[in-house]
């Protein structure tokens, strides 16, 4: 069922035992909605948590480092900006069917929850500030920066079409209860690990150029992994690559993963829907940033998403 700000902040206040869920390879707007919500119950004298599939790069652990863990049973399961339950990954067939409450901005949400809050906002963060205003919990430093974090990744550092009036207004509030967004823009879009480099020139070198250059491809196999020393939690600043080539209208990352499979990043312009692209594949995201899963090799996804990028470009 779907509800507004105002039911989901009253079923909140009826909750005592919050289990948060975060999607696999986490980002910040993920993260930042996961804990900031966190924070907020916790200061209403909730038990609450956050988890994750995967392990939560270390350029994320300002965001909850202060937290203390809550031990509880798990009597109500939200999940932050997750579209599909499979984008919880590898705790998705404990939790699937199980979910509650669902705080999301993608269109492409697939209404898994027993409750959903949608709004196609550019960050699932903007959606979460609502909620916490609406719980009527003080915004402290520590939560501001979570949200921060959300608005500002989701946003490309604010760079996006995606935002909106709506969006610069939040995320001044934000500063304004000390949001720390020169450190946080910073971490996020201007300091790189040494293994980052390594891979990121790697990637870079296996890039490839298709459909009268309109289409980039960017191949990160486990190999490169190796040869760096990064790991897929480094990967987040690699799918922006693509965009940035003159003349490129979609932009593809493919990433392998350990058991063989991949997944594909998209990033597009206006003119090709990514969503619409990732929907192809059974999986989604917005209309210019979007990712699908693949149970098959790096080689045959590429020849599969190539094909498709054919077809939409004519």
């Amino acid at each position: 069922m779907r509800i507004d700000v105002k039911k989901c902040a009253a079923i909140l206040k009826e909750q005592n035992h919050i289990l948060i869920l975060t999607h696999a390879h986490p980002d910040g707007d993920t993260l930042g909605c996961g804990f900031g919500l966190c924070r907020a119950l916790l200061k209403m004298g909730k038990k609450a948590k956050v988890i994750n599939a995967d392990e939560i790069p270390k350029k994320y652990h300002y965001l909850y480092e202060d937290m203390p863990v809550c031990e509880f049973n798990e009597e109500y399961i939200v999940a932050v900006d997750v579209a599909t339950e499979n984008l919880l990954g590898g705790i998705a067939d404990v939790y699937s069917g199980r979910i509650n409450l669902c705080i999301d901005h993608h269109g492409t949400n697939t209404e898994f929850a027993e409750n959903l809050l949608l709004e196609k906002t550019a960050a699932a963060c903007e959606i979460v500030y609502k909620v916490i205003c609406e719980l009527g919990v003080e915004i402290d430093k520590k939560t501001a920066d979570c949200l921060y974090t959300g608005l500002s990744t989701d946003t490309g550092c604010f760079r996006y079409a995606s935002a909106t009036a709506e969006t610069y207004y939040i995320a001044a509030r934000l500063m304004e209860f000390g949001a720390d967004n020169g450190y946080i823009n910073r971490v996020m879009f201007e300091t790189k690990t040494k293994t980052y480099v390594r891979l990121e020139r790697l990637a870079l070198e296996s890039m490839n150029l298709y459909c009268n250059d309109e289409v980039a491809v960017i191949t990160v196999t486990q190999k490169m992994y190796e040869e760096s020393g990064s790991n897929e939690q480094e990967t987040e600043a690699l799918a922006p690559l693509t965009r940035q080539i003159e003349g490129v209208e979609i932009g593809i990352t493919i990433r392998e993963k350990p058991d063989g499979t991949c997944k594909a990043s998209f990033r597009t312009f206006e003119k090709v829907n990514a969503a619409e692209l990732a929907k192809c594949f059974n999986g989604g995201g917005h209309p210019q940033a979007a990712a699908c899963r693949f149970d098959c090799s790096v080689e045959e996804a590429k020849k599969q998403l190539v094909e498709k990028c054919g077809e939409i470009l004519r």
